[in-house]
């Protein structure tokens, strides 16, 4: 056995839409990008949705949108990729780490009322591994403190919490695409909106302060109007090359009418491990799964010896990980780290077991009788 960790699942129906970009010799900012951005706001119920090169770009431009005075707060999680607090940095802004949900592992709502004050602006809730942040409570409790959300939803695509999709509730959603997550790109996100204004300025900002559209400008002048001035621009806003191209988009729109069936292989995946792992002593799955409602793109365990058993795994050709170290336990993020108490000490106890569409029940059977040999 040598069973892989996270895994994208892909085709020939990409390769052919790969190829079309190639035939078209379009492959940078183009139409692609934009039936993509199409599909996703009719998909997530969105005014606008923007693509980008990752969910990294979505979340610095989503903070950058607000044009918050250098210096201000930003609450955000402990446990959760780099990229959400770095954005924070990205900036200018401080990251105020907050604890975890024992039960959840989402943001603790108390421990927000602890470390929020006056010069705090901004939250960012992780809905980490895909399980929903209970955003009903997070939205008017941002909302009296004046606060703007900004919802995390790398590790989630497609799931709707109390009949709304996240990534939708607060002000701003961000999506990743990367290649571990429920759909890919290859690498890429999307950031989606309901206030339109917010995004006034997102498309020069990730295609380097330019606001024009390269492949309607092409179109125009060699087609429609041989008078247009083409090459004609203003720089108005400080921009970034974080602009998707037609190659990840034309994958991405192949991925997307997959998604449903990536969504309930996951699901079925985690019914199986929750099944057979009722009944091993010291072994405990990571989150309260609900995967008939919600669509994860990660499952785990909480154990006491984590080392022992992800060397153990290894042997038997089980690839395991650890998501995340607690940022606020990062040399990077020290100035402002030490402070998330519960989270700090129980992050030693996660491992997260191998989840992606294209494994399959006997390999599931595999890793679970793994581990009741190892509890022997």
């Amino acid at each position: 056995m040598n069973i892989r960790l996270f895994k994208p699942s892909l085709g020939e129906e990409e390769l052919q839409a790969i190829k079309e970009a190639f035939d078209r010799s379009w492959v940078g900012l183009g139409p692609k990008v934009n039936e993509f951005e199409q599909e996703w706001a009719k998909f997530t119920g969105s005014e606008v949705a923007i693509a980008l090169n990752s969910a990294t770009a979505a979340l610095h431009l989503a903070l950058a949108c607000f044009g918050f005075p250098e210096g201000k707060k930003v609450l955000v999680p402990s446990l959760t990729f780099s990229a959400t607090a770095s954005a924070i940095l990205y900036n200018r802004l401080i990251p105020v780490f907050v604890d975890s949900d024992p039960v959840t592992l989402g943001i603790s709502t108390e421990d927000l009322d602890r470390k929020y004050d006056k010069d705090c602006v901004a939250v960012m809730p992780v809905h980490y591994a895909g399980h929903p942040v209970q955003m009903e409570l997070l939205m008017p409790w941002a909302q009296e403190r004046g606060l703007k959300v900004i919802e995390d939803c790398a590790h989630t695509a497609g799931a709707n919490y109390k009949a709304k999709m996240l990534g939708t509730w607060g002000d701003i959603g961000c999506y990743s695409f990367e290649e571990k997550k429920l759909m890919t790109t290859g690498d890429g996100g999307m950031m989606v909106t309901n206030d339109p204004e917010l995004f006034k300025d997102v498309k020069a900002m990730r295609w380097v302060g330019i606001d024009k559209d390269n492949w309607k400008t092409a179109q125009e002048y060699t087609h429609a109007n041989r008078d247009a001035l083409h090459w004609f621009y203003e720089l108005n806003v400080l921009g970034y090359k974080y602009n998707m191209n037609d190659l990840a988009a034309s994958i991405g729109l192949v991925q997307f009418k997959k998604l449903p069936h990536f969504n309930q292989r996951r699901s079925e995946i985690i019914r199986l491990y929750l099944n057979r792992l009722k009944n091993i002593k010291g072994i405990e799955p990571l989150l309260p799964f609900e995967p008939e409602n919600y669509p994860y793109q990660m499952f785990g365990i909480r154990t006491d010896n984590r080392d022992g058993l992800m060397i153990y795994l290894k042997n038997k050709g089980i690839a395991t990980g650890c998501h995340y170290t607690p940022l606020s336990l990062q040399p990077l993020f020290k100035p402002w780290g030490n402070n998330c108490p519960y989270i700090e000490k129980e992050a030693n106890r996660f491992i997260t077991l191998p989840l992606h569409a294209d494994l399959s029940n006997e390999e599931v059977e595999y890793i679970v009788d793994t581990l009741i040999h190892w509890n022997k």
